[in-house]
């Protein structure tokens, strides 16, 4: 059976190879893990928690409806980092397509966390679709004000970690020319380096980046993941290095950084407004590619 559920996750096997999978927990709507030929692709923390008592330190957290911590926003201020979503466990609505695999996830007020709905009492349903290709993983969002009369402001996020070997060895390209925001520094400039590369820790946001651009993760030149996106402009870049790591308690083992780098598309630079009965849709495509070096444009 290509789809599989159970209280608390679905698995997704696709039918030409049993070894390509994906597993997406109820909680968060959260994957946490995807193979391709046995290989794992994603990181997970192994003390990530996976019952439902706290968001996962790794797969692909959903960020909804704030990104970071709002000190602003009369509601969405009161929302801890990163909003509700990844705090709520969604109905899973069943599949949509049998190949690919494809299955979809709900997420509505009347069942997200009751304590963070009552911080946030705005009307929306959310729609994620999760696509498990032969040599490719897909999620797309689908965000709705279904309210009559109130405007929807929010952020998105796909909070990627990346499996990598080393994150010394690694480099990010495709992001030349690009302003950033810089997080630890909390200033703007734009990125004149042919390539991201790390030797501590890393937490900037690239802001405006084309869709066209496909974004890579390169070690020792050779390509090991491409990111694609559609109607998400933001890309965080985040590695939390030695002392951040040693203050998570859900991050282990605590040299874990070196095998993980976070590649974020998103919506976070600026709120998205939406009309009442109004859609927003966004996705993000997770492949391999041949290295295609994008020049500054």
């Amino acid at each position: 059976m290509p789809i599989k559920e159970t209280d608390k996750e679905v698995v997704l096997t696709h039918p030409a190879d049993e070894t390509t999978s994906v597993h997406i927990l109820k909680y968060g709507a959260t994957v946490y893990s995807w193979k391709l030929k046995s290989e794992e692709q994603l990181w997970l923390s192994t003390a990530a928690k996976l019952d439902g008592s706290k968001p996962v330190r790794g797969g692909i957290p959903l960020v909804f409806p704030v990104f970071g911590k709002n000190s602003t926003d009369e509601h969405l201020s009161k929302l801890p980092q990163h909003g509700l979503a990844r705090n709520s466990t969604w109905e899973f609505l069943g599949q949509t397509k049998e190949n690919p695999p494809t299955v979809q996830f709900g997420l509505k007020p009347e069942i997200a966390n009751p304590e963070l709905t009552k911080l946030w009492p705005m009307d929306y349903l959310l729609i994620l679709t999760v696509e498990l290709g032969s040599d490719y993983l897909k999620t797309a969002i689908e965000v709705e004000n279904t309210s009559s009369s109130k405007e929807l402001k929010f952020n998105w996020l796909f909070h990627t970690y990346f499996r990598i070997e080393d994150i010394e060895g690694t480099m990010v390209s495709n992001l030349a020319g690009m302003k950033l925001y810089d997080q630890l520094l909390k200033e703007s400039y734009v990125d004149k380096h042919p390539v991201v590369t790390f030797n501590q820790e890393t937490d900037v946001i690239y802001q405006n980046v084309s869709a066209e651009r496909a974004i890579q993760i390169v070690d020792k030149g050779v390509q090991i993941h491409t990111l694609k996106r559609y109607n998400l402009p933001d890309t965080v870049v985040w590695n939390p290095w030695i002392e951040k790591s040693q203050g998570m308690a859900d991050f282990e083992p605590k040299t874990g950084y070196q095998q993980m780098i976070c590649i974020e598309p998103g919506h976070v630079h600026d709120f998205i407004s939406l009309a009442p009965g109004k859609k927003w849709n966004a996705y993000q495509l997770l492949c391999k590619e041949e290295l295609k070096y994008q020049a500054i444009q």
